[in-house]
């Protein structure tokens, strides 16, 4: 999941919602960090923190940053440059936002809008497209874990299917 933004898409943002998160001090150089505008977008869906527990430490753009730098380099954790906040924080929170829904409700969210100021685009897709791919499997990989599939002339394994909303 990522959190790329369709370029030109005005929306009316919460300020309450960037008062509550920490400001950040890290410039801004990596082609995958948040411009001003993205942030204003993403920060409404992004939990702020500091309620409970531990106070804030480091802003939650630079978390954003951090796991959109991961997204778009492909990167191992540990790779992370040393002006992101600790990977096994990045991780953390990755881990935390994925399994409470936050980063799917993100996504949906800004989908919609950006459909909303599409011209003739309605919120919600009503079709949608899925692609799989097959791999050429060894005679050692197990049967009940290959197939044939036919409409590519291969006997292999199933790979993940790619779903794109048109």
């Amino acid at each position: 999941m990522s959190f790329y933004l369709v370029a030109g898409v005005a929306a009316p943002t919460d300020a309450s919602a960037l008062a509550d998160h920490l400001p950040t001090e890290r410039p801004r150089h990596y082609p995958s960090d948040t411009t001003d505008a993205e942030w204003q977008l993403i920060a409404a869906h992004i939990p702020a923190g500091g309620r409970r527990g531990r106070p804030v430490v480091y802003p939650r753009r630079d978390v954003v940053d951090a796991i959109r730098y991961l997204s778009h380099n492909g990167c191992q954790w540990r790779a992370l440059p040393a002006d992101f906040p600790h990977h096994k924080l990045v991780y953390h929170y990755f881990k935390t936002w994925t399994s409470d829904g936050t980063l799917n409700r993100c996504h949906n969210a800004l989908r919609e809008q950006v459909r909303q100021h599409a011209e003739r685009r309605h919120p919600q897709p009503t079709a949608a497209l899925v692609d799989s791919q097959s791999l050429r499997a060894a005679e050692t990989v197990a049967r009940p874990s290959r197939g044939y599939d036919a409409g590519k002339h291969v006997n292999g394994r199933y790979l993940e299917p790619v779903l794109a909303c048109l």
